[in-house]
């Protein structure tokens, strides 16, 4: 019974030590800074996504380790890893390449869903992810917005004509 409790104890302490070393941070910013075609295979097609990742903390980001995920109308679209490894600067920012795949069935499902609502309308989005740190120091991130498609059959700029 005693060595239960000092067992629970050392957990505790353990655990508040942890949550002592973990400071207050703001999130990161990540938004896409470019887009490349990658060969894909079979029913796949494959991009090397360009991430900024900036960092309004006073302290630098270490990662050894990016994983993305792209969703398109609440479902998923996208997704990539990459065992890349480096330093986004305190008070700066860096540009990180992962490369991801879409499935052909993702594609196929966007392109009916788009279909069914007659090929405008908005766009919802979201990029979540994570910097892998050490193994309490991994931050995520996730960045979410929209987009109005014009109706099908409308010029987008009238001025052009």
């Amino acid at each position: 019974m005693i060595v239960r409790r000092l067992i629970l104890l050392a957990f505790a302490l353990v655990a508040l030590a942890g949550c002592a070393s973990l400071r207050g941070h703001d999130p990161l910013q990540v938004t896409v800074a470019g887009i490349e075609p990658l060969q894909g295979q079979g029913l796949e097609l494959r991009m090397l996504v360009k991430l900024r990742v900036q960092n309004p903390n006073d302290a630098p980001v270490d990662y050894n380790g990016v994983a993305v995920e792209m969703n398109v109308q609440g479902k998923t679209f996208a997704t990539g890893v990459t065992d890349a490894s480096g330093s986004v600067p305190r008070f700066g920012d860096a540009v990180i390449s992962v490369p991801v795949t879409v499935s052909a069935f993702s594609m196929a499902r966007q392109a009916v869903d788009m279909i069914r609502r007659g090929g405008s309308g908005t766009i919802t989005y979201e990029m979540k992810g994570k910097l892998n740190g050490s193994t309490f120091n991994s931050l995520r991130f996730r960045t979410q917005g929209e987009f109005d498609l014009p109706a099908m059959g409308t010029d987008v700029d009238d001025t052009a004509r």
